[in-house]
């Protein structure tokens, strides 16, 4: 039973953790919109979340030649080199700048309701807990 429920919290912690670099990643985009030369850059959040649940970090392939050698680390806030990706543009501007910011307007709340939702679901499975533990 802890051991489902360490799962559970688990997986909802790690789609925390992604979810704010994503949000990370938007606001400096909206940030930077007009920098000249600004591209873009977003995660995979679908793909990322399926490779942190396979047991290994995004973007991490690593050989292990020696015993000595840590492992990845599951922790998606150490993720900054791995799943971002440069947003391709639809229109990019004059100055090569790939930012659109209706695009990153409408991703960046659609990221923040998600993180709400994972904050809900968790603060729920918690209660359930605290629930059933008092009785």
């Amino acid at each position: 039973m802890a051991n489902q429920m360490d799962s559970t919290l688990q997986f909802h912690a790690d789609a925390l953790n992604l979810r704010a670099q994503r949000q990370q990643l938007l606001a400096s985009n909206i940030a930077n919109a007009d920098t000249p030369g600004y591209k873009a850059r977003d995660i995979d959040f679908r793909k990322a979340m399926q490779e942190l649940v396979a047991g290994r970090a995004p973007g991490t392939e690593l050989a292990r030649t020696s015993g000595a050698h840590l492992s990845p680390t599951r922790d998606a806030a150490a993720l900054s080199s791995g799943p971002a990706q440069y947003r391709t543009a639809v229109q990019p501007s004059l100055d090569g700048n790939t930012v659109d910011m209706d695009v990153e307007r409408a991703q960046f709340a659609q990221n923040a309701i998600h993180y709400e939702a994972n904050l809900m679901m968790i603060n729920s499975k918690l209660k359930a807990l605290l629930s059933a533990i008092q009785g």
